[in-house]
């Protein structure tokens, strides 16, 4: 069994990564890592997005209008189902989830 990096051995790295090849577990465990590094960027901008949403929604409700603004949900669907398609709908639902009623 031959060593990749400190302590972690070939058999290992290919097991963690399901490669069969010490080549495609590098790749693979270099990639998860950019994987690791976005996931982080796109949660740090869903806490923004709802942040911002708390504020819209706030405004809103303090002029006297309703905490949910269907027609721009309705919009946002669109959007992330015209750029993503179907699942692209369920993503947006998410979002919108998440960011209302945070007033």
């Amino acid at each position: 069994m031959s060593s990749i990096g400190i302590g972690i051995s070939t058999t290992d790295t290919t097991t963690a990564t399901g490669a069969r090849t010490d080549e495609a577990a590098a790749l693979i465990g270099g990639a998860r890592e950019r994987i690791d590094a976005l996931d982080d960027r796109i949660i740090g901008l869903v806490q923004e997005r709802m942040a911002v949403s708390a504020v819209i929604q706030e405004a809103r409700i303090t002029s006297g209008g309703r905490r949910v603004n269907l027609s721009r949900e309705t919009a946002v669907l669109g959007h992330y189902r015209d750029a993503l398609g179907k699942p692209g709908t369920a993503l947006a639902m998410t979002l919108l989830e998440l960011c209302r009623g945070r007033v």
